[in-house]
């Protein structure tokens, strides 16, 4: 048997899903003009070949490997901003696609974001590389895993609406036997109550003249050839209302419970079985034919779920029903039996109630358990209640509504409270950071018009509201005039670039110098 992850189908899909994210990095790499192709580019594709099959059987840490990637990219002097947030994004997606539960994923993300966090205290990077922690990572992690998430809700009521519409289907065609068999029962009875008791009279009549003294020989032998007629006509009446009242239904022919278990047996299934107390007559068809559905589902199930268990076959007649079970026990090494809501066993229990009997199925000390009590008279005007719902069958499609619905209701308060979480907590830091980022910005025209030894109050006019507060403190801590306080400004507004800054030292109010400080300088160290 092939490994799940070596099928052709997903093999493709992972490779076409790679060679994607591998143009990205790629590309990325170009536009950056890094020198160091090993350990950008090369390393990075590795790691990527690994997480995308990885995210198959163990998403979670597909989206931690990638995450890493973007926490390494963190300690680059120019931009934290790479092509492996794109990376993150798909494979976060993919993380709420292949996950069911939301405990999980969600631990994965605010791990992932901590290493990140982590990473930028440990590396003192400047504010920009804070920004792009606080807002951009959160976002390709968040957003994506909430739209995989949407995306399998989608694929599971989309799943369960056909599943519905099957099982629907079926209950329409048990109704129309249903019906069909209440209106051969209401025929029979019928012909049984009207023609059956006229006929009876009728010969009763025929009987009562034959003894009458005034009668030739010749009308006594009319008479007795008139009541042997409708003797016979009775009994065909008898034999057709039978007929009515328990139609043969279309199954294997004249295939038996014997023969069936003997197919079993020669192939291989370890089958034991018994009757008790056979029934003097024949079985009624539809109670024959009931009991070998019933023993071949079992059987069926048996092969599929326990392989080499062994089957104990226990069939009694009574004189009102007949008691079929079947017990099939795991075989060593095997996983659990099977539980009771296979699509098979809910046909068998839909057909066991249109014969007016019940299905019980579930585990029991030696395994699973399925046993059906088949009346071997059908109450004529049980049937005629077909519209009602098949005891078990109903519940169990409304309970199956009910939890994909407690699911869709999950899924939904996932996607407002936790994006909700997360603003709380990232977005007023982002937020302060923007504003940080962009008020104080000194535009390079305005920088070249500044004249040292002009006053504040005539420079005011050219200067930001406020100076940048998070200047890197290498340059903080650079040689400065004698006795001059010193404030930052940033030369552009870009959130994820780190921009030159403009140093202007003031004495007394008055400007003694202003310098152009390079973002290449910026030093990586704390």
């Amino acid at each position: 048997m092939r490994h799940p992850l070596l099928r052709p189908r997903p093999v493709l899909a992972d490779a076409a899903l790679w060679t994607v994210l591998a143009a990205a990095t790629g590309y990325g790499f170009r536009d950056a003009g890094a020198a160091a192709p090993l350990t950008e580019l090369l390393l990075p594709l590795a790691v990527l070949a690994v997480a995308v099959p990885l995210s198959r059987s163990r998403p979670g840490a597909a989206v931690f490997l990638v995450n890493g990637l973007c926490a390494v990219g963190l300690a680059d002097s120019a931009t934290p901003a790479n092509a492996h947030v794109l990376s993150l994004a798909a494979l976060s997606c993919l993380l709420g696609a292949r996950t069911a539960g939301a405990r999980g994923p969600l631990a994965v993300l605010a791990t992932s974001l901590a290493a990140d966090l982590a990473a930028c205290a440990v590396l003192g990077v400047p504010a920009v590389w804070w920004f792009y922690t606080l807002a951009v990572l959160p976002a390709a992690l968040l957003l994506p895993w909430l739209a995989g998430r949407h995306w399998r809700g989608r694929r599971e009521l989309v799943r369960e609406g056909w599943r519905l519409a099957g099982s629907l289907e079926e209950r329409q065609h048990l109704v129309a036997e249903r019906a069909r068999l209440a209106e051969r029962a209401d025929m029979a009875a019928d012909m049984h109550d009207s023609l059956g008791h006229v006929l009876s009279l009728v010969a009763l009549r025929a009987g009562a003249l034959e003894l009458s003294p005034d009668l030739t020989d010749r009308d006594r032998a009319d008479l007795a050839e008139l009541r042997g007629t409708v003797a016979d006509a009775v009994e065909r009446l008898r034999e057709t209302v039978a007929v009515l009242h328990e139609p043969r239904e279309q199954g294997p022919g004249t295939d038996t419970v014997e023969d069936l278990l003997a197919r079993a047996v020669a192939a291989g299934v370890p089958v034991r079985w018994e009757r008790h107390a056979a029934a003097a007559g024949p079985l009624p068809p539809l109670v024959e034919r009931g009991t070998y559905r019933v023993v071949q589902e079992a059987l069926t199930n048996a092969v599929k779920h326990a392989p080499g268990g062994g089957v104990t076959v226990d069939i009694e007649h009574g004189a009102e029903h007949t008691r079929v079970s079947v017990v099939n026990g795991a075989a060593a090494g095997d996983g659990p039996v099977p539980g009771p809501g296979g699509r098979g066993l809910a046909g068998l229990r839909e057909r066991v109630a249109v014969l007016g009997g019940t299905l019980r199925t579930g585990p029991c000390q030696d395994g699973f358990r399925v046993t059906a009590v088949l009346p071997h008279r059908t109450p004529a005007r049980s049937a005629r209640q077909a519209a009602p719902e098949t005891p078990g069958t109903a519940p169990e499609s409304a309970e199956r509504h009910a939890r994909v619905r407690r699911a869709a209701r999950r899924r939904a308060a996932a996607a407002l409270v936790a994006p909700a979480v997360a603003a709380a907590f990232f977005v007023p830091a982002a937020v302060a950071l923007a504003r940080q980022l962009t008020t104080g910005v000194l535009e390079p025209s305005r920088f070249a018009e500044l004249r040292p030894g002009a006053s504040r109050a005539e420079l005011g006019s050219l200067l930001p509201a406020r100076p940048f507060p998070y200047p890197p403190d290498h340059l903080r801590s650079a040689p400065r005039p004698a006795g001059t306080d010193c404030a930052f400004y940033r030369s552009g507004r870009d959130l994820l670039e780190q921009v030159d800054l403009y140093r202007l030292c003031w004495s007394d109010g008055v400007l003694v110098s202003k310098d152009t400080l390079r973002a290449a300088q910026r030093s990586t160290g704390s």
